[in-house]
């Protein structure tokens, strides 16, 4: 186990010790998410091996103690690119990250051994994707919000409780004789995920990043697919599983779904199967303010909450806005577009490493 010095100073942090993780201390690691209340599904230890053997990343997974119990995580990722900068970041494609910890001094250490890593490393600022508020000095960006709702006990009480043109939309897709299935294998998932990218100009993930989530996560994460009468495949989501929580987190369809409402059947089907194992919470996922899916959720009568992306600028004077809204990626969206899927899923495999 390699140790960072301890914290010097008063007694609140004389005992305090930074380590980084290791396949000695993974179980204590994830015993530890496990139970912090500001944890989430993105800082499993597992997401090292991601970040490294998918993505070719190095990462450096922190983990905070005092006198033999863990008191706070952080992973993160170093993300080279000559598209969009040099970075560290806890943790790329996860919408959230950052600090977890309910102890102030572990958390100010975790934060000060990211920056020591950040300048080691040569990287243009670290970026940390928080849920709330943690370094109020820190640029942050605005951006991004996250939609979160109760579930409620009584699968019909949550039908009701969908606002009623959403409503509407959901008993198109019962009446359209839609159902779901659980596939233990991605192949009918990342079909219908890469023409869903592909129609918004988007690079893909590869498919192996989609067949280790499910291999390394298991039962913490699955694929459910909306099938026609004729049981063909036209809409898909892979949810993630936390604590009491379902976050469903990579979708995609045909274009003929929107004629069926199966985007809207779909998310009814992961709500009614969440309820019926006992989950309390839905949580929609992360959408960038005056887009499509933003007004999507809300219309499902979730109301919006910010994300606090947090930056340390250490080579750079302003955050960066990589992501589609930004008009410079307009003309490459376009061209994307343009390319033949198969091309798209080959080149995206490639590119979309860089992206955070």
């Amino acid at each position: 186990m390699k140790h960072a010095h301890a914290e010097s100073g008063g007694a609140i942090g004389a005992d305090l010790t930074i380590s980084e993780l290791d396949p000695g201390n993974r179980d204590r690691w994830d015993a530890f998410v496990a139970q912090c209340a500001r944890s989430s599904f993105f800082h499993w230890s597992a997401w090292k091996s991601m970040m490294e053997d998918v993505f070719g990343h190095r990462t450096r997974f922190l983990m905070a103690e005092r006198r033999g119990e863990v008191v706070g995580v952080l992973p993160l990722a170093q993300v080279r690119s000559r598209l969009f900068g040099h970075s560290v970041v806890s943790l790329p494609f996860c919408v959230y990250g950052g600090v977890a910890s309910e102890d102030e001094a572990a958390s100010a250490r975790l934060h000060d051994e990211a920056v020591r890593f950040t300048e080691q490393c040569g990287a243009e600022y670290l970026e940390l994707h928080n849920v709330t508020p943690r370094c109020a000095d820190w640029p942050a960006q605005d951006l991004y919000v996250t939609f979160r709702k109760e579930i409620l006990p009584e699968v019909e009480d949550n039908m009701l409780a969908i606002p009623r043109k959403q409503r509407a939309m959901v008993r198109k897709g019962i009446k359209a004789q839609l159902r779901s299935e659980i596939d233990e294998s991605v192949d009918r998932f990342f079909e219908l995920y890469a023409d869903n990218v592909h129609r918004h100009g988007t690079p893909p993930f590869p498919k192996r990043y989609f067949a280790e989530l499910k291999r390394v996560f298991g039962d913490k994460c699955e694929i459910l697919v909306v099938v026609d009468p004729s049981g063909r495949p036209v809409s898909g989501v892979m949810s993630f599983y936390f604590k009491d929580e379902v976050l469903p987190y990579y979708a995609g369809d045909l274009y003929e779904a929107r004629d069926l409402a199966a985007n809207d059947f779909k998310y009814w089907e992961l709500m009614r199967r969440a309820c019926e194992r006992g989950i309390k919470v839905f949580d929609y996922g992360r959408s960038k303010r005056g887009t499509g899916s933003f007004d999507f959720k809300k219309n499902w009568g979730f109301e919006p909450a910010p994300l606090h992306y947090e930056f340390k600028l250490l080579r750079r004077s302003e955050v960066p806005q990589n992501n589609p809204l930004n008009p410079k990626y307009q003309l490459f969206i376009k061209t994307w577009r343009r390319l033949p899927r198969p091309m798209a899923n080959f080149l995206g495999g490639r590119l979309v490493r860089h992206l955070t």
